[in-house]
């Protein structure tokens, strides 16, 4: 017969299954971390880089990207709508000043030229005539002014006599009014005609001045016109490289269309672009450093666009070595902005194990073996970290991206 099992029993046997659980759970867990920690506790050497801490100079810069541009270019326009007759250099030449570059068909404008030479002509010639038809108007109203004055004398004469007359008593009184109302008349037909006389003065000085206004403004036209055609001979006024012609012969271009562009490839300027969110940061006079081919230049901030455009700033970089033979038209350089310095600080070699300002951890070589440390980071460039504390001159770290073993606190070194 069957004997019943006791509670405690069926506790006790509870408790050992859980125990027994944990214990292979323990195990469990414990077994995988030491595999991992077996395969994540070593490195080969060749799967790192490092850099050895020292002392010196950093910057902290902002990145932004840039494009070396001639610092002079002169851009030679159409001075006139013609069309293109002639080519004579190709692009890349190098040019002197006062040498030809293109030919323009500009016949259109030079019988232009000519119709205004006789139009002018034609304005001085009637100028010419109006001045004569003036003075002879002028002549014709002084001589009636003279001859107003005869009479004006001949009837006073006459008032006289008649006064005398009526004295004699050989007149009478109507014969003395009828002398004095004539010379009243008289008198008041020369004060008319001298008013006609100050008024034709003006008219003519006005007519004359307009009709030569007219010529000056026609001679400006003819002299400006002459210039254009000068101008169209489309020929460098400094010595450079040509860097863009228009070659395509018989096509029609308007007054003031771009025709060449020739650069002064002696000095050279970077014109640089870095995001708006740098805006404030930016400044006039900011010194900047330069890469290319595998070297750097110093310059500053010339000269800040005031647009933004989508989110971009634009800006001018003056060198300080503008000469550089290595430096070529639209070449793609790196700019950097820097916003602070340091002298004379704890350094070491900036990588990919180096996460920005702030603590961090990295890994100190040490003989065979790499142990992890914590320090603090302070300003950064493309070459250098700054090290506020952490690392002393002369160690070793890791410098390429470590995120993989970020769980060890120490690896072994396997050559």
């Amino acid at each position: 017969m069957d004997t019943p099992i006791s509670q405690e029993i069926i506790s006790q046997n509870k408790r050992k299954t859980v125990l027994i659980s944990l214990l292979c759970l323990g195990v469990l867990i414990a077994g995988v971390l030491l595999v991992r920690s077996y395969f994540k506790s070593s490195i080969e050497r060749a799967d790192f880089t490092t850099a050895v801490v020292g002392t010196g100079n950093i910057e902290n810069t902002i990145t932004a990207s840039g494009e070396v541009l001639p610092e002079f270019e002169e851009v030679l326009t159409s001075p006139i709508n013609a069309s293109i007759k002639s080519a004579l250099l190709d692009a890349g030449t190098q040019v002197k000043a006062g040498q030809a570059i293109l030919m323009l068909d500009k016949s259109a404008s030079e019988n232009e030229y000519h119709k205004l030479k006789f139009q002018l002509e034609s304005k001085r010639n009637e100028i010419k005539k109006l001045k004569l038809n003036l003075d002879k108007s002028f002549f014709d109203i002084q001589s009636n002014n003279a001859i107003k004055q005869l009479r004006i004398s001949s009837l006073q004469d006459a008032v006289e006599n008649a006064k005398r007359l009526l004295k004699a008593g050989g007149g009478t009184r109507e014969d003395i009014e009828q002398a004095e109302l004539a010379l009243k008349v008289a008198r008041l037909e020369k004060a008319q005609l001298e008013n006609e006389i100050k008024s034709k003065q003006q008219t003519m000085q006005v007519e004359a001045r307009e009709a030569v206004i007219a010529a000056q403004i026609q001679e400006n036209d003819l002299l400006e016109l002459e210039r254009k055609l000068k101008l169209a001979n489309v020929v460098t006024t400094r010595s450079g490289v040509i860097t863009y012609v228009n070659k395509n012969i018989g096509a029609a271009v308007r007054e003031g269309e771009t025709l060449a562009r020739i650069a002064d490839l002696g000095s050279f300027k970077v014109s640089a672009s870095v995001s708006d969110d740098y805006l404030e940061q930016l400044r006039m006079g900011m010194p900047v450093i330069v890469k290319y081919n595998e070297s750097q230049k110093r310059g500053h901030v010339s000269n800040i666009y005031p647009s933004i455009q989508n989110g971009i700033v634009t800006f001018d970089v003056q060198l300080e070595e503008r000469n550089n033979k290595q430096l070529r038209p639209n070449m793609k350089v790196e700019v950097f902005l820097v916003t602070a310095a340091h002298n004379n600080v704890i350094r070491v070699a900036n990588g990919p194990a180096f996460k920005g300002l702030g603590k961090q951890d990295v890994f100190v070589i040490n003989g065979a073996k790499a142990e992890r440390r914590t320090v603090s980071l302070g300003l950064s460039n493309f070459d250098f970290v700054e090290v506020l504390n952490g690392l002393k001159p002369g160690e070793v770290v890791i410098s390429s991206d470590m995120s993989e073993y970020e769980n060890s606190k120490e690896l072994r070194i396997k050559n």
